[in-house]
């Protein structure tokens, strides 16, 4: 077992011994499937859209937190940059997702702003990630990427050393980089890009890593990792949309340290 599978088998272990407390301040139409993935994981989740109760909640007992763009208002985006600017204060990790950034200008706006309050993890699409880093490249198409994650490489690079964040792209294969160090990660399944809401829960599981993991790096590399395995198992017994989106929780509730250590498709690549 090499070190990388090593230290995923320990973020899950750690993440199931810790229960952290997960806020989401994610998009509409996936607060169901983030709340079941953070439960069946191991975390606990909490949304919230009040400011003082999400202060309270970052003062007090929160271990992570998720900005999730995906249905972005004016209101919710002065919400989320008060709630950013709390965690940074409350020493809390927080993980931004910035959805659809690149095809749609308002958006794009507000997620360069909410990088100034440093961010843990970005985790996005190859075309999301090459637009916040500020390059041209394939744009987006909805919440889908029309650029394979490999073409996201350097922008992902780019993007953590100016930001401080790991970087996590997602596709076929995952990139998760600090800026120096890049791994790839290979677990998953084709389906997972068929039922919605998994890419944006994969947004509160990195959180959940981050609170489990001893850099942001492991955890970028932990949530490809036993999210793709989980998928991959999922797949194996429910083929089709309906079931697997049932079964990737079960396996999310089932799989342990040692199914990830010996099912993770971890290289280093640079």
């Amino acid at each position: 077992m090499n070190t990388a599978h090593q230290t995923v088998a320990e973020v899950l272990d750690t993440l199931r011994f810790k229960r952290p407390l997960i806020l989401s301040l994610t998009n509409d139409v996936v607060r169901n499937i983030t709340a079941n993935m953070l439960l069946s994981v191991g975390a606990v989740p909490v949304m919230l859209s009040h400011q003082e109760e999400i202060n309270d909640l970052l003062r007090s007992c929160a271990n992570g937190m998720l900005i999730n763009v995906g249905t972005l208002s004016e209101q919710q985006a002065q919400t989320m940059f008060a709630a950013v600017e709390e965690a940074q204060r409350c020493a809390v990790p927080w993980v931004l997702d910035p959805v659809a950034v690149g095809l749609l200008n308002y958006r794009t706006r507000v997620c360069s702003e909410l990088l100034q309050s440093r961010p843990a993890m970005i985790r996005g699409n190859a075309s999301e990630i090459i637009a916040l880093a500020g390059l041209e490249g394939e744009r987006c198409r909805g919440v889908e990427s029309m650029a394979e994650s490999v073409a996201a490489i350097s922008a992902a690079r780019e993007l953590a050393h100016k930001t401080g964040a790991a970087v996590l792209v997602t596709g076929e294969t995952d990139f998760a980089t600090d800026g120096t160090v890049t791994y790839a990660c290979r677990n998953g399944a084709e389906i997972m890009t068929r039922v919605t809401g998994v890419g944006c829960a994969m947004g509160a599981l990195a959180a959940a890593c981050l609170a489990a993991a001893t850099t942001p790096l492991q955890a970028a590399i932990a949530t490809a990792t036993i999210l793709g395995v989980a998928g991959e198992r999922a797949a194996a017994k429910a083929p089709y949309p309906g079931s697997f989106a049932v079964q990737l929780l079960d396996e999310l509730a089932a799989i342990t340290p040692d199914i990830v250590a010996k099912s993770a498709n971890i290289t280093r690549i640079s």
